[in-house]
């Protein structure tokens, strides 16, 4: 029989990630490269395992993780929501508890998606905001 598979989508700025949990030994893998190779800082890994550590799940599941779009720091974030996503699925049966993961995430942010994103270009100016130089004569 096949290993079941819980599926979570995260996204953050311009970043989305589709994350695939099965159970394992605690390899992430990010787009076919291991996390610490793919990532540019140990802090960026840090980040994203955080459902994982606040679950005390590091070492129950192996992830593959595709992501595409935006920067490193963007990735990350949409990398965490989508393993908070998909831990989520896992534990659905468990929501009523006092001990659920949605209970746990929730309580440390994770759940809620980062609405912040890079603000656009307006016409007049140089950047969103930042206005061509003023001179008086």
């Amino acid at each position: 029989m096949a290993k079941k598979v819980f599926i979570g989508t995260g996204r953050r700025k311009s970043s989305t990630a589709q994350v695939k949990m099965t159970a394992g030994s605690g390899k992430i893998t990010v787009n076919g490269v291991d996390v610490n190779e793919f990532m540019p800082y140990a802090t960026y890994v840090m980040d994203l395992k955080q459902p994982l550590v606040a679950t005390n799940n590091e070492n129950t599941f192996d992830i593959e993780v595709k992501v595409s779009g935006g920067g490193a720091s963007g990735q990350t974030g949409a990398i965490r929501l989508g393993i908070t996503r998909a831990l989520l699925e896992y534990d659905k049966a468990n929501e009523a508890n006092e001990d659920s993961y949605r209970k746990i995430l929730k309580k440390a942010g994770l759940v809620t998606r980062d609405p912040r994103a890079k603000e656009r270009k307006k016409p007049g100016l140089k950047a969103a905001r930042r206005a061509p130089q003023f001179s008086k004569r």
